[in-house]
């Protein structure tokens, strides 16, 4: 079927964009149509509208503009691998939503059964639903959202509790010498720093990808999570003192 050329309205229209929108990404040179009127409307082709999906699709990955326009110019640049792409993160989306759906459930037959809801529920609920989203759409991979769940699943949320409480306690005690001003190679610290090293580890289900990913989380939403959580797990204060007792340690 022959595809006739949108002008900018109704290109906008059918795609649920703003007109403003699709003037941006011309201006900028990341979506340009490819013909115009002879009034000057720009028109839209069906090449244009393949190469909109895949803006579309790279930003849904958490491409800037600017990463787009440079993904989309490389001569080597595959649309089926962004499609690809698109489809491994929303599989993944899909899993950590059918994981709330079943959190949810729980709490409809405890409502159902019972009448009430202990808060600590409420809270975790809430946890998954903010926490997992935000880890979804900007930090993991969906196989690594898939692996950190399958584990989270496997230990059960009694030994996440220990772990968590684990974290809070070793933080603490790092703090502690750090605000003594120990030095990074006494033995107390080097201690501390091969449990932190076993709990980064653990944590990361050792994948130096996973670990990053925890880092860039702590280092971008930091205020966010203390503030949610607790000071008592931000670990950022302690982060150059523990790196240096980690150098220390291997010489």
């Amino acid at each position: 079927m022959r595809f006739e050329a949108l002008q900018v309205g109704e290109l906008a229209r059918r795609t649920g964009l703003t007109v403003r929108t699709l003037h941006h990404y011309d201006e900028i040179g990341l979506l340009k149509p490819s013909l115009h009127t002879e009034a000057g409307y720009r028109l839209y082709t069906a090449a244009d509208v393949a190469r909109l999906q895949q803006v579309l699709s790279l930003r849904s990955l958490g491409f800037s503009l600017e990463q787009v326009r440079d993904c989309l110019t490389r001569p080597d640049f595959a649309p089926l691998e962004v499609i690809l792409l698109h489809l491994a993160r929303l599989r993944g989306q899909i899993e950590l939503e059918r994981k709330l759906c079943e959190r949810l459930e729980t709490l409809a037959a405890r409502l159902s059964a019972a009448g009430e809801v202990s808060a600590d529920e409420f809270l975790r609920t809430i946890e998954e639903m903010t926490m997992l989203e935000t880890m979804a759409k900007k930090y993991f991979t969906p196989e690594q959202l898939q692996t950190i769940q399958a584990k989270r699943d496997e230990v059960g949320r009694e030994a996440l509790e220990r772990g968590q409480e684990e974290w809070a306690e070793v933080i603490g005690l790092i703090r502690a010498e750090m605000d003594q001003g120990t030095d990074v190679s006494d033995p107390k610290v080097q201690s501390l720093a091969r449990r932190w090293r076993d709990l980064v580890e653990r944590s990361s289900l050792g994948d130096p990808a996973i670990r990053d990913a925890m880092k860039r989380l702590w280092e971008e939403q930091g205020d966010a999570l203390a503030a949610q959580f607790g000071e008592k797990y931000d670990s950022r204060p302690i982060w150059d003192y523990i790196t240096k007792a980690g150098t220390a340690m291997k010489k």
